[in-house]
């Protein structure tokens, strides 16, 4: 029986890679895909990519994307979606639909919350409707597991006010175990992994 999954962390998790993997071994048995990433998201230039270096075409969805109309007519084995928390609240009752009423399982990767520590709404929605909830483990820098996840300034003053969705790398966002998510949040200052204890 097909179910809708989600695997979320925070950022540098291996979401990517976990989902780049489940592709592959679909493809390995000879069986089909559907990849989807944000169109909003063009690092990789439309593709699925890990940091560490593998990458693979995939289409591309925005919020006029309808995954019902898209995936229900398709012979595929599995759907699997990367940056699922820029779906909308829709969107995943369309890929519930999808997985109740064509019996294909759909594989949603993704962030759980912001830079604020809110959810995203997509996030929130898959939460609240998939079958399977699965987190997957990044550290602070502190070495405790990073849950939460803040995003720094050119200068690295940790921000925490602007728009939820801002695209960006290491450069932009760190990881962070929630005391130190709310230490960052008081100081305005990302902790040095140096001097924490």
């Amino acid at each position: 029986m097909a179910k809708l999954y989600f695997y979320y962390s925070t950022m540098n998790a291996g979401k990517s890679t976990s989902l780049l993997q489940a592709a592959h071994n679909y493809a390995e048995r000879g069986m089909k895909t559907m990849l989807f990433t944000a169109r909003l998201d063009d690092r990789a230039g439309g593709k699925i990519a890990s940091r560490i270096g593998i990458a693979t075409d995939a289409m591309k969805f925005d919020v006029e994307t309808d995954f019902w109309q898209l995936c229900s007519q398709r012979t595929v084995a599995c759907i699997l979606v990367d940056e699922a928390q820029f779906l909308t609240r829709e969107q995943v009752r369309q890929m519930a639909r999808v997985v109740d009423e064509t019996n294909i399982p759909v594989m949603c990767y993704g962030l759980r919350t912001d830079f604020r520590g809110e959810l995203f709404p997509g996030s929130a929605a898959l939460l609240a409707w998939s079958d399977t909830l699965a987190e997957l483990k990044t550290i602070c820098c502190c070495g405790r597991k990073a849950t939460m996840v803040v995003r720094v300034s050119p200068t690295g003053a940790v921000e925490s006010t602007g728009q939820q969705v801002e695209v960006g790398g290491n450069d932009r966002y760190v990881s962070l175990c929630r005391k130190h998510f709310s230490e960052a949040q008081r100081t305005g200052r990302c902790p040095d992994a140096k001097n924490i204890s």
